[in-house]
C-alpha cells in the first residue's frame, strides 16, 4: 500500500457495501480522515455522490488483497483506526501488531448496519472513547465504551489534566489509585497549582472525591475521618509543582499519584555569551534547592534584547520551554524588589528575571526571589489561577 506522506489523524477502512457507506459519511462529517476501502465498491456511488463529485473533503483509496495486511502494515501509522469490520475479526488481525497501551492508536469498530460505535482498544491514551462517541454522532449511532471511569462518570486518574499539558511524576500507583476511584472509595485530591477547571462532565464530581485547595485544608480533611471514626483515603491525587517525598504523601494515602501541571515561570536574565550548560545548571539547582519540579516549567521569560542569547535560546528549544522577551518599559511597569541602576545603565529596565516571570505569570508575587549565580539571574514565579488555562502572557519575543 503506497501510504500517503501526510496522513490524516484517523483511516476508516471498509470492505462491505453499507461499511464503505458508512465510511464514506464519517470521513464526510468528522474529517481528518483518510478512507480505505475495497476496490470491488464504487465510494462514490456508496457515499450518495453525484456524477463528476470529489472527496474534496477527505483523502479516498482503494485497495485489493488482505485487509489483513492493510491493517498490519499501516497500524502505527495513524492515532485511530475506524473499521467497518466485525469485532472479532478486528481483533484477530491486530493482535499481533499490538506494542503498549501508551504507543499503541486508538480503534473503534462500527457495525455494519452503523448501530454501534465500539471503543476497542486505547480507550483512554490512545482516545479511542472519545473517538469512539464523535464517530456515533456523526452516524447516529450508540457508542459503546466499557473503561470503568468513563461508564462511571468519574476521575480518569491516567488522564487527568492531560489536555492541560500535565505530566505524572510517575506511574508506580496509577493501577490501585484508579481502583480506588471506580470503586467508590473515598480519594483526595489535593490542588496546589494548576487549572482549575480539570472537571469537565457535565455530571457533579462524585461524592466519594474530596476536593482541597491547600495543605492545611488536606490534613484537616484526613483529621476529620479520623474523628468521625471512618477509613481513611484509598488515594491522593496531587497537583502540584512542588516536590514532595514519600514520607510526606503517605500521610495522606497508601497509594499516590502526582501531577505536574505547568505552572511555574523562570524569568532569566545572563551576560552575553553565557553557555547553555551554566544557565541550566543554575535553573535546575535552584528549582531542585527549592523543592520545586523542573517539569513544571512552563515558560522562560527575559528581555528583548536576550531573545537571540544563544545559550538560552538553545536551552529553551531543547527543553521545549516557550522564551517570552518583553520590551524594558513593559518590565519597568512591573514591581520590583531588587531594582538596579547598573541593570537600568545596560538595557533600560531596572531589572530582568523578576519583572519578567512576574509579567508572564500575570502576578506580582515571587516564589523564588532574585538568584544570582555567575553570569545568570533567576526569578521564578508561579502562574496566577486566571492565567492557568495553559496561556501565558506573551510579549515582544519570538
Amino acid at each position: 500500500m503506497p501510504w500517503p506522506d501526510h496522513p490524516q489523524p484517523y483511516a476508516a477502512v471498509a470492505i462491505t457495501k453499507h461499511g464503505v457507506e458508512l465510511a464514506w459519511r464519517t470521513a464526510a462529517g468528522l474529517g481528518g480522515v483518510d478512507v480505505y476501502y475495497s476496490e470491488k465498491f464504487d465510494l462514490r456511488v456508496a457515499g450518495g455522490a453525484q456524477e463528476g463529485e470529489t472527496f474534496s473533503s477527505f483523502r479516498a483509496t482503494p485497495f485489493s488483497g488482505s485487509v489483513r495486511e492493510l491493517l498490519q502494515d499501516g497500524f502505527h501509522r495513524y492515532e485511530g483506526w475506524i473499521l467497518f469490520i466485525s469485532l472479532g475479526a478486528v481483533v484477530r488481525m491486530i493482535a499481533p501488531v499490538l506494542r503498549d497501551k501508551k504507543t499503541d492508536p486508538a480503534v473503534v469498530v462500527v457495525d455494519d448496519a452503523g448501530r454501534f460505535a465500539i471503543s476497542v482498544l486505547s480507550g483512554h491514551l490512545g482516545g479511542a472513547n472519545r473517538l469512539a462517541e464523535r464517530v456515533a454522532e456523526v452516524l447516529g449511532a450508540e457508542p459503546v465504551i466499557t473503561t470503568a471511569s468513563d461508564v462511571g462518570r468519574t476521575i480518569a486518574v491516567d488522564l487527568l489534566g492531560r489536555s492541560f499539558g500535565w505530566t505524572l511524576a510517575d506511574d508506580r500507583h496509577v493501577t490501585p489509585a484508579s481502583a480506588a476511584v471506580v470503586n467508590e472509595e473515598p480519594v483526595l485530591v489535593l490542588q496546589e497549582a494548576g487549572e482549575r477547571g480539570w472537571w469537565t462532565r457535565p455530571t457533579p464530581l462524585p461524592p466519594t472525591i474530596h476536593r482541597c485547595d491547600s495543605l492545611e485544608e488536606a490534613r484537616g480533611a484526613v483529621a476529620e475521618r479520623a474523628r468521625q471514626g471512618l477509613p481513611g483515603f484509598g488515594a491522593l491525587l496531587l497537583i502540584t509543582d512542588r516536590i514532595w517525598s514519600e514520607e510526606e504523601l503517605r500521610q495522606f494515602a497508601p497509594y499516590w499519584v502526582v501531577y505536574r501541571p505547568k505552572s511555574l515561570i523562570l524569568g532569566i536574565g545572563c551576560n552575553r555569551g553565557t553557555p547553555r550548560a551554566e544557565i541550566e545548571e543554575v535553573v535546575e539547582g535552584t528549582l531542585r534547592a527549592k523543592g520545586l519540579a523542573v517539569d513544571s516549567v512552563a515558560a522562560v521569560a527575559t528581555i528583548d534584547r536576550k531573545k537571540d542569547e544563544t545559550g538560552l535560546v538553545a536551552l529553551c528549544r531543547d527543553r521545549g520551554w516557550p522564551l517570552i522577551a518583553y520590551t524594558p518599559v513593559e518590565l519597568n511597569e512591573m514591581p520590583m524588589r531588587h531594582p538596579s541602576e547598573m541593570v537600568y545603565r545596560y538595557t533600560g529596565a531596572y531589572g530582568v528575571s523578576e519583572p519578567a516571570a512576574m509579567r508572564a505569570a500575570g502576578t506580582d508575587r515571587l516564589l523564588v526571589d532574585k538568584i544570582v549565580s555567575g553570569n545568570v539571574t533567576l526569578s521564578v514565579a508561579r502562574k496566577c489561577p486566571d492565567l492557568q488555562n495553559g496561556a501565558v502572557e506573551r510579549g515582544a519575543g519570538p
